[in-house]
């Protein structure tokens, strides 16, 4: 795998009272239940950067170095991309106490929530920017928490060279059925590595395919029992997993989307100009491709513009 992402194809149109405004290039990849392509559009086998996509293939990863959870909702806040409500918030801050740690052994950096009414209620009750609030707090303290477990150093957790990291790696590639074609820093701070679309989806069918008593598998249940920790009460992940059964989705940054369903199959999803507006009704469209319909899909199959407050248009799937 070395060439570099070649970019995709028109993957949605934005709609406006009848006129085409824009266009949202993009790539995605459609996995049976065997994990064959039956569809796609773009360039799938290339790296891109996965993002927050690859959570889940790093929680397994810190299970296995010996991270002390057996509790799934910590499971699942470890695999999150939290929107920083008071329940994430709270959760996160057990986790390190537990270990008789602060938020300052975090390295992400101090942020405010990234859901907006998380954001809206601690502004307006005097708060301001922590590391605990930021929304990758959750994979952090699993990180403080996994060193402590397997005697590795918390100095330099985040850098690729450390044990953990190499460690992450692995696990990642492993998942992926590929080597990593690079290694980037994530907008948190941590290491983020460079696999295909192909790959991606692949690792989040091995995850719900995986037999019971797994690692894998006790990952994939975790953020399926408790999607609300993995996104947040409005994310779209969260969402997805809450209304359809079976399915294991985590959204990423620069606008991908990745989910699979055991005995159905897998999707990812990369939106070339990171528009995250684009990345779900694309996802519902491949995911139709694999005859898996419920009422959310229909919801995010085509997004409303609005004018004035009311509904002119939308964001249609094109490819």
């Amino acid at each position: 795998m070395g060439k570099a992402y070649e970019g995709g194809v028109p993957l949605a149109e934005v709609v406006r009272s009848g006129f085409v405004e824009g266009v949202h290039r993009g790539s995605v990849v459609v996995l049976d239940a065997t994990g064959e392509p039956v569809a796609g559009a773009g360039d799938v086998t290339s790296p891109i950067f996965p993002r927050s996509s690859s959570k889940p293939m790093q929680a397994i990863g810190m299970l296995r170095a010996g991270l002390p959870l057996t509790d799934p909702a910590d499971m699942a806040l470890v695999a999150a991309s939290h929107a920083g409500e008071e329940f994430h918030v709270e959760r996160v801050t057990a986790l390190l106490r537990d270990a008789g740690l602060t938020e300052e052994a975090l390295h992400c950096p101090p942020d405010l929530p990234f859901g907006e009414a998380a954001r809206e209620t601690v502004l307006r009750t005097g708060g301001g920017p922590a590391r605990v609030l930021m929304n990758c707090s959750g994979k952090h303290a699993g990180m403080v928490r996994t060193c402590l477990a397997a005697g590795w150093p918390l100095d330099g957790y985040w850098r690729p060279e450390h044990p953990l990291q190499q460690c992450l790696t692995a696990t990642i590639e492993e998942f992926a059925g590929e080597r990593a074609a690079a290694v980037g820093v994530d907008g948190c701070g941590a290491p983020v590595l460079a696999v295909s679309l192909t790959g991606l989806a692949r690792a989040f069918l091995r995850l719900v395919a995986a037999e019971p008593g797994t690692v894998e598998r006790t990952v994939a249940d975790a953020m399926r029992a408790y999607p609300e920790l993995v996104g947040g009460t409005r994310a779209e992940d969260t969402r997805l997993m809450r209304g359809v059964p079976g399915l294991l989705a985590k959204i990423g940054a620069e606008g991908v989307i990745a989910a699979a369903i055991p005995e159905v199959g897998a999707v990812a999803v990369k939106i070339d100009d990171g528009a995250a507006r684009a990345r779900t009704p694309v996802l519902v469209s491949a995911l139709a491709r694999l005859g898996v319909r419920a009422p959310i899909l229909t919801e995010y199959a085509e997004p409303p513009l609005l004018g004035g407050g009311l509904p002119v248009g939308a964001i249609r799937p094109t490819w």
